[in-house]
């Protein structure tokens, strides 16, 4: 059967095994995008086929149970007051508040491939990378300097360089930026090797994100790491785009620590809390160990860092003693008390990742892709016949093809003034993908929800958009996304 034929896509979701995930979350449908209000109108409920939704690396879609548990918290809250923190309810699938972040720690243990003792639930991306970097970021007269990739995502590029000016240092001379090879889009590991080999005298810190948010590349995170720690390197990761993505194993490869979201493929909603990943080796804390305790060097039994009361000892949280005791393992990390309604949106979510393992989904995620893939191998192939007889190739892929080097994101560039039709083209159809300006449109077939049928309806629609395009046909379009992105306040900001 030709795989150009929704009839070969259909065939391929009824054999998946995996398929019936995607029943647990909602798809808004054409006509919900269309809409401007929030309550329903004739006109657009006509449409109520789902959307093609190929953006959960942007923002993953709404869990069917993060209704029913946001509505137990609020009515614990309402009927309970204060003693939500510490009361079970029995018709409640939620635990009481002050165990809300313990709970979803097991199960986002096994997401990211951590001991529990090494997560923890809390804040977001960029206020753990900084308390990460207040950690582990300690900076000598020979080793001082901190390799970022050049084409970071900016929030990372900010948290360095305030870190290395908190230190009276001058980024220009302190930050070193990896960047691709002229003729490529991408690093290559043995690249990444020589330059931490070359750079590793006078380098304190690398940090490296697992899956580049604008190529899609995965990085080799055991290779790299182990390299780094071989030349006395300390090691992080941002899994932005990793986490509930890729199957990770952070504890078997060493990484030092990691941060992440959990608004794209782990499905919390829009600003979800975050989380944090610190190796057994720096969670240790020794006894007899506190903040009041410390010898006559200063020093303290366990990792320096910032403290706050919800990453004290249990035993002596509420004791208001003033002598920090940190949790043993990542929890010594916390500060403040979770937000609950965050954390109730995430559990929603982990109970779903609960039906399957992330061995499974990185499998079904490769398959999408793959299938992805070939049939953007296949509208290539026709355009580059088109373009013999004169007409016009409108794109190429630049995430790599081997398997091991992509997650769930394909990025397509665009030839130069194709974005904004081929957007407005798109969005008009019901697809939703996203762009980073100035030529690059994001497709990510997210294992848990998107099907076979949805790969290849945005392939069509994309064929499409591009041959509109091409043609000058549609004028610029309007597009929410690319309207949203062009003052670089909206979605091209979001990682």
């Amino acid at each position: 059967m030709d795989i150009f034929t929704e009839a070969y896509a259909t065939e391929q979701d009824a054999q998946d095994t995996l398929t019936h995930l995607r029943s647990n979350f909602l798809i808004p449908s054409k006509g919900d995008l269309a809409r401007k209000t929030l309550r329903s109108d004739e006109k657009t409920d006509q449409n109520d086929e789902p959307s093609i939704y190929l953006c959960g690396n942007s923002l993953g879609l709404q869990p069917k149970l993060t209704h029913k548990y946001m509505q137990q918290y609020l009515d614990t809250w309402a009927s309970k007051g204060v003693y939500g923190h510490f009361k079970e309810v029995e018709d409640s699938s939620l635990v009481p508040w002050l165990h809300v972040d313990d709970d979803c720690v097991p199960e986002m243990a096994k997401i990211v491939g951590a001991l529990p003792s090494e997560v923890a639930i809390m804040q977001t991306l960029t206020a753990n990378l900084h308390l990460m970097m207040a950690s582990f970021y300690r900076p000598s007269k020979e080793r001082y300097k901190i390799i970022l990739e050049g084409k970071a995502f900016p929030s990372d590029h900010y948290a360095v360089e305030s870190h290395l000016r908190h230190h009276a240092l001058d980024p220009s001379h302190s930050m070193l930026l990896l960047t691709p090879s002229s003729d490529s889009h991408t690093l290559t590991t043995p690249q990444i090797l020589s330059f931490l080999t070359l750079h590793a005298p006078t380098t304190a810190l690398l940090l490296l994100p697992g899956i580049q948010f604008y190529t899609g590349q995965a990085l080799d995170i055991p290779a790299i790491t182990s390299h780094a720690h071989h030349l006395g390197i300390t090691v992080g990761w941002d899994l932005a785009h990793a986490a509930g993505n890729l199957d990770l194993r952070l504890h078997d490869w060493g990484v030092d620590f990691a941060v992440w979201c959990s608004y794209k493929y782990m499905n919390a909603g829009p600003g979800a809390v975050g989380g944090l990943f610190v190796h057994e080796r720096h969670g240790e804390v020794g006894e007899g160990s506190s903040s009041s305790g410390k010898g006559d060097d200063g020093e303290v039994g366990y990792r320096p860092r910032l403290a706050g009361w919800w990453g004290s000892s249990k035993a002596s949280r509420f004791a208001m003693t003033n002598s920090f005791v940190p949790i043993p393992g990542a929890a010594g990390f916390q500060l403040s008390n979770p937000s609950v309604a965050d954390t109730t949106a995430l559990r929603a979510s982990l109970d779903i990742f609960k039906l399957t393992s992330m061995e499974a989904l990185r499998g079904r995620s490769l398959k999408l892709t793959g299938y992805l893939l070939e049939l953007l191998d296949r509208l290539a192939e026709e355009q580059k016949a088109e373009e013999e007889e004169g007409g016009e190739r409108c794109f190429s892929i630049i995430t790599p093809r081997e398997p091991e080097q992509r997650g769930a994101q394909i990025s397509v560039l665009l030839k130069s003034g194709l974005l904004d039709v081929v957007m407005a083209s798109l969005e008009a159809a019901g697809v939703v993908v996203d762009e980073r300006r100035p030529d690059v449109i994001r497709v990510a077939p997210a294992p848990l929800y998107n099907t076979y049928r949805d790969v290849f309806l945005f392939v069509r629609e994309f064929r499409l958009a591009c041959q509109r395009a091409v043609r000058g046909e549609g004028g610029p379009g309007e597009s929410v996304m690319v309207n949203g992105g062009k003052e670089a306040k909206g979605w091209s900001e979001v990682k």
